[in-house]
């Protein structure tokens, strides 16, 4: 019936001019981080949310395979590295042709990176002036690095261009990292971004003081938009070099089979733009999600749980939707430590260290993990969570277990007692005894906070909370200034190792937040950081579990298991337990997206 083709050319044409606009649409992906970011220079951070944005700008030698499981280390814009017998020298082949986005810095010209930027990257790492956070984890290591920073400190200048053999550019494309003793772990920091990525000198030249502000790498992605503590915006790096989706998941893994099979080939990056924001209420962040205002969110705030994962399955209503759900435990701690430099709880006499544990014995952690983590997390009893390598699962810690009786007894038995019968306890001099714990202005963290009046009460401990936004904290911590303070401790690497650098003296001000120094704990851990997993490192890992349970520098409290939700426009997330990347791993249909947000 010739007379219906003109109608139906009419109704494609229309449907076509309708879908246009939206096929012809950036892949945008948008979420939200729940604490703000302090900045984006590699050498400066090492909190999780200011690293999450650095992983998808700057690029680490090594990387991870994002599906693998359990957790692979992979060639990215290096090459494996070559490592001598003894385990001293590592040798790395940089592959050309990678470019760094282009900048002002670079005066029109197109930079490729070299194995010169890799060792001034690392060199930025003694610089005083940088203040790394992340020395810790090469310092001492490398000879003539620290007498380099030493001088630096007299002179005020760091001497960049002073070769030094044990950390120098072979040629163009190849470096050479020799260390003063053994050191497995590192083919897990090469593939760390905090300590292990590129900078190009002349942007760092460049901006100066400002390079928080101006991160400039070789990654998928670029930063094109920041407003601090609230909005961050990031675009395709047109530089960025041919790459295409190849995970390898482990065999009978069937549904990272199918993501790979489904995306493999693909060119990386597949989405166009990022748009990150600083929500740090739970409500409205989950309320952004559940409104199509966002595509995903990486943690299911733990408020909401009960509703959104009864029994730990998805809830009909959002599986109606087609909503994705990925869960992991987490390779994280959450702890509260005390500072051992404070006059109140710190120090090593015998009533500092019973007080710490009475504290410890009183905290009810049953209604932490049910109030504030709504079920989601597991009784932490050292500081290293299973599933790391060398974790002992079999060891119980003598501060994970709640006995508000014995901690009163300990009280008494160390005079810590109520002199003067307003129902708190003084010190054993008399003068008074005010607990004070740093606490966020969010919802959380007033849960929290309950949880830690009511078994403080319990055991007649006054407990008071120091209010502020969590970057100030964080510089607070660092300086050694607040009395306790809870925080996460999350992987950069699957080793048990990174979870006893928190407790590790020397890298106090840094991973040691609490400032424990304890002689027989650091030797322990110097011989145990030069050893491959084994028999011979867990016997020091116990031994190492035993002191740190004995002297209470910090009260370990969770290992979190993280829920994810995806929209089903989203295509291939999957939370990965140490990479921090995985935007250009990702797919987004822009079509359901915006029908979705209409």
């Amino acid at each position: 019936m010739p007379y219906r083709l003109p109608c139906l050319l009419a109704s494609l044409t229309l449907l076509l001019a309708a879908a246009l606009p939206v096929a012809a649409q950036q892949k945008v992906l948008r979420y939200a981080f729940p604490i703000a970011e302090t900045g984006f220079d590699p050498g400066q951070i090492n909190d999780l949310y200011s690293s999450n944005i650095l992983a998808h700008i700057f690029d680490p030698p090594l990387t991870y395979d994002y599906l693998a499981r359990p957790v692979k280390v992979i060639a990215n814009t290096a090459e494996m590295p070559e490592v001598s017998a003894d385990g001293l020298t590592w040798t790395l082949r940089i592959r050309p042709g990678i470019y760094f986005a282009d900048d002002p810095a670079f005066k029109g010209a197109k930079r490729e990176l070299t194995a010169a930027d890799y060792v001034y990257s690392l060199k930025r790492h003694w610089d005083p002036k940088v203040k790394s956070p992340n020395l810790y984890l090469l310092d001492k290591k490398v000879p003539g690095m620290a007498e380099l920073r030493a001088e630096a400190e007299k002179t005020g200048r760091f001497d960049y261009d002073r070769e030094v053999d044990a950390l120098r550019v072979l040629d163009r494309y190849t470096y050479r990292i020799r260390f003063s003793e053994p050191n497995p772990n590192f083919i897990s920091d090469l593939a760390s971004c905090n300590l292990s990525c590129a900078l190009a000198r002349e942007v760092v030249e460049a901006y100066g003081d400002r390079i928080m502000q101006h991160p400039v790498g070789t990654n998928a992605f670029r930063l094109v938009d920041w407003r601090r503590s609230s909005r961050m915006a990031l675009e395709r790096n047109p530089n960025y070099r041919e790459h295409f989706y190849d995970p390898q998941p482990a065999n009978g893994d069937q549904v990272r089979q199918e993501i790979a099979a489904r995306l493999r080939g693909r060119r990386l990056p597949m989405i166009d733009r990022v748009e990150v924001y600083v929500i740090e209420e739970n409500q409205p962040r989950f309320l952004a999600f559940l409104n199509s205002e966002h595509d995903l969110i990486t943690g299911v705030p733990a408020d909401f749980v009960n509703t959104t994962i009864p029994n730990g399955q998805l809830a009909p209503n959002l599986a109606a939707r087609g909503i994705q759900i990925d869960r992991t435990t987490e390779l994280d701690l959450a702890f509260v430590y005390f500072g051992m430099d404070n006059p109140v709880v710190g120090g090593y006499t015998p009533e500092k260290v019973a007080l710490r544990r009475a504290i410890a014995l009183g905290y009810d952690i049953e209604a932490s993990i049910l109030q504030v983590y709504r079920g989601q997390a597991r009784r932490a009893h050292t500081t290293v969570p299973p599933g790391s390598i060398g974790a002992d699962t079999g060891f119980v810690g003598p501060l994970a277990e709640y006995n508000p009786a014995k901690s009163r007894a300990l009280l008494d038995t160390f005079g810590y007692v109520d002199r003067d019968g307003d129902g708190y306890r003084e010190m054993p001099d008399g003068s008074t005894l005010v607990l004070e714990l740093g606490s966020t202005p969010d919802g959380a963290s007033k849960v929290g906070d309950e949880v830690w009046r009511r078994s403080m009460d319990a055991i007649g401990l006054r407990v008071e909370f120091r209010k502020a936004k969590w970057p100030e904290l964080l510089r607070e911590s660092r300086a050694g200034k607040l009395m306790m303070w809870g925080l996460g401790w999350t992987a950069g690497s699957p080793d048990a190792d990174p979870f006893y650098q928190i407790l590790y003296g020397p890298n106090k001000g840094q991973s040691n937040h609490s400032r424990f120094d304890h002689p027989e704990f650091n030797a322990l851990f110097e011989r145990a950081k030069v050893l491959p997993h084994g028999p011979e490192r867990d016997a020091l890992f116990d031994r190492m579990n035993r002191i740190f349970s004995a002297y209470a520098p910090m009260r370990p409290i969770v290992h979190r298991i993280g829920t994810s939700l995806a929209h089903p426009w989203v295509s291939g997330y999957q939370r990965h337990p140490v990479l921090r990347e995985f935007w250009k791993f990702i797919d987004i249909d822009p079509l359901p997206q915006a029908q979705a947000r209409k």
